[in-house]
């Protein structure tokens, strides 16, 4: 299949890329980075944008980097880039167990970071770990630049905080060194996309959990914090038990008028999985903080 006819543009700064938004501010606009969502969407005619403006090239956008205690990850950063850097690990541990799970290594090597979670599917993997590293995504547009929560910046399906005129130059996540991050998911067999993703980032003082974020993809519309799990885990011994308690919980924030429902899954099932992977990323957290114990 071949898209429609679109005029290309490559800009190679941000404010020239801000400059071209607003230049065709009345004609459909799209931004291409990695280009695994946007491409495969115009072959299939999904997407027909009027006018394609690649920002892949715009050297501000790429690279990681440590700032004051937080991590800095430039939005055309791919997967791959993000991976490579022992600090990113340290740093963001759950987001980087979501990177790990993204694809294949063709995608990695040219998907993007910044592509993921502007594009804001709820079925790709970063947008739950991102809530649960308490992100902040730093937007630029002809008004100069802004910073939204990531609890702040999915609004639904596709929809973010992110203005039609603005571009999201780069993810800042604040260290996690001290915690314990994991990422699990039920991938589709048809695309490897997440049916239900969840990620958690725990901190333990000796084997009691101190500190609890939890999050899902895939079950609604929109990537959600599961607080109601974080609340039954906060203050208790990661064991069995506690994982059961605090995985049976899972459900309890979902709205369940807001489920995902598709050929992949009914919703239903997807609480059923909901449930399923939460036990399975707690348990993932307990395998790799007795890890080095085992080691030793």
């Amino acid at each position: 299949m071949f898209p429609d006819e679109f005029d290309y543009h490559e800009a190679t700064t941000v404010a020239e890329a801000i400059e071209l938004l607003e230049a065709n501010a009345t004609a459909e606009t799209e931004l291409l980075a990695g280009g695994h969502s946007l491409l495969p969407a115009m072959k299939t005619g999904l997407s027909s944008p009027d006018v394609l403006i690649d920002i892949g090239s715009i050297d501000d956008l790429h690279g990681v980097a440590v700032e004051d205690d937080t991590l800095a990850i430039g939005a055309a950063t791919s997967y791959s880039d993000l991976l490579a850097v022992d600090a990113a690990h340290e740093h963001a541990p759950a987001l980087t167990a979501a990177t790990e799970r993204v694809g294949d290594r063709q995608v990695r090597n040219r998907g993007t970071v910044g592509g993921n979670l502007a594009h804001a599917d709820p079925a790709s993997d970063l947008p739950a770990a991102a809530l649960v590293s308490e992100a902040t995504l730093v937007v630029q547009g002809p008004d100069g630049e802004r910073t939204v929560p990531a609890e702040e910046f999915f609004f639904g399906m596709y929809a973010t905080d992110v203005g039609p005129s603005e571009i999201l130059t780069r993810v800042e996540v604040p260290s996690a060194a001290d915690a314990v991050g994991a990422y699990v998911k039920k991938p589709s067999p048809s695309s490897g996309y997440a049916m239900v993703g969840v990620a958690a980032l725990l901190e333990l003082d000796g084997d009691t959990v101190t500190s609890a974020r939890v999050g899902a993809n895939g079950v609604v519309d929109h990537g959600v914090r599961l607080e109601a799990v974080e609340e039954a885990l906060l203050g208790e011994r990661l064991d069995d038990a506690t994982i059961e308690v605090a995985a049976g919980r899972a459900p309890d924030d979902v709205d369940t008028t807001m489920l995902m429902d598709d050929i992949q899954a009914s919703g239903q099932f997807r609480l059923t999985l909901l449930a399923e992977y939460t036990e399975r990323a707690l348990r993932t957290v307990t395998d790799r903080v007795s890890a080095p114990a085992a080691a030793d």
